[in-house]
């Protein structure tokens, strides 16, 4: 069941103005800092229903109010409006972004990296899931006479390559024979079933490239084991230090989390479309203090990764997740131009 609308104004109003100072707040303030259009005696009343029904909290007797973590989902939940960001914004985000070099994991690198200086807190992101990814193409770039680089390229925008030598000539005759015959084996195959039985299999079916295409093979299946990998990137954790909204254990276990690939990959990737968790509610320890805001990127109209910004819990919501989920979006249109 909702609150009544006026204590819902209140809590908003005490949320915003809160965040906004890092004070807790009293009657008197919130009446100056808000146009409520009630008396000083009703504002102090609704304050203490929302402090016994677990919304706020007062530290001591002669304090204000702040809000609770069941404050905070009250509002996230039924109170905050998305901020609009300005077009500025949007197109540097957009621009530090695409900065990156033609490959995920360095449009990641840089998503991350925006996500930070622009929150001032830490960010995190998963490289698309590579479960349902296919070979969409395999390349070869010609790097001696005899060693080339097998490129792959996987249908959820993942590039990998790896470099193979051979103790005959590679020749451009035979690099596009090994391409035209790799292509037609592994086009549209998944990921996770290029196994060594499989490698076994194309090989026999390659006629008189078979004695020569082995060591290209073994290069392929390194990059396809790559690919298959969830990578993590994160940007920001000594920002966290420095943040006056934590205490020092606060900080240290949420670093503590962000130095742990699993459990940021596990949070992130089991997320919907975009979501904010407060403390306990990601079931992690470490994170009890903080506030993850997440949003899914997609390649091809299917979800892949996830960014996200680690920040404790007194921070700007609305715009945090504009931002995280404009930049999920970034990412979502610089991978599905590499395809």
């Amino acid at each position: 069941m909702g609150l009544a609308l006026r204590k819902e104004k209140i809590l908003s109003a005490v949320i915003e103005t809160y965040i906004r100072t890092g004070e807790p707040i009293g009657s008197k303030a919130l009446l100056e800092e808000t146009d409520l259009g009630v008396s000083s005696a009703t504002v102090r009343n609704e304050l203490k229903a929302l402090d016994d029904e677990g919304y706020l909290h007062q530290p001591h007797t002669s304090a204000g109010r702040i809000p609770t973590k069941q404050g905070y989902r009250y509002y996230i939940d039924n109170l905050m409006k998305p901020a609009v960001l300005p077009e500025n914004l949007r197109e540097n985000m957009e621009r530090g972004i695409r900065a990156g070099s033609g490959a995920p994991e360095s449009i990641l690198n840089r998503t991350v990296l925006v996500l930070s200086q622009l929150t001032k807190a830490a960010a995190a992101a998963t490289t698309p899931s590579s479960d349902e990814a296919r070979v969409h193409r395999i390349r070869f770039v010609s790097t001696g006479r005899h060693t080339s680089m097998a490129v792959l390229v996987t249908s959820n925008g993942m590039v990998k390559s790896r470099l193979f030598r051979c103790e005959f000539a590679l020749t451009p005759q035979l690099l596009s024979m090994f391409d035209k015959a790799v292509n037609e084996a592994f086009a549209g195959v998944k990921l996770v079933d290029v196994t060594k039985g499989f490698l076994q299999t194309a090989a026999s079916g390659m006629g008189e490239l078979t004695l020569f295409i082995p060591d290209v093979l073994v290069a392929i299946y390194d990059a396809v084991q790559s690919a298959l990998e969830v990578n993590v990137t994160v940007s920001g954790q000594t920002n966290l230090l420095f943040s006056d909204s934590y205490d020092f254990d606060g900080a240290r276990n949420t670093i503590r989390f962000l130095n742990d690939t699993k459990s940021i990959s596990g949070l992130l990737n089991n997320s919907r479309t975009h979501m904010i968790y407060l403390g306990e509610e990601s079931k992690l320890s470490e994170l009890r203090d903080s506030a993850v805001i997440t949003a899914r990127y997609e390649i091809g109209g299917e979800n892949a990764g996830a960014v996200a910004v680690i920040a404790p819990l007194r921070i700007d919501y609305k715009t945090i997740m504009s931002e995280v989920i404009y930049a999920a979006g970034c990412v979502s249109r610089a991978i599905g131009e590499l395809l």
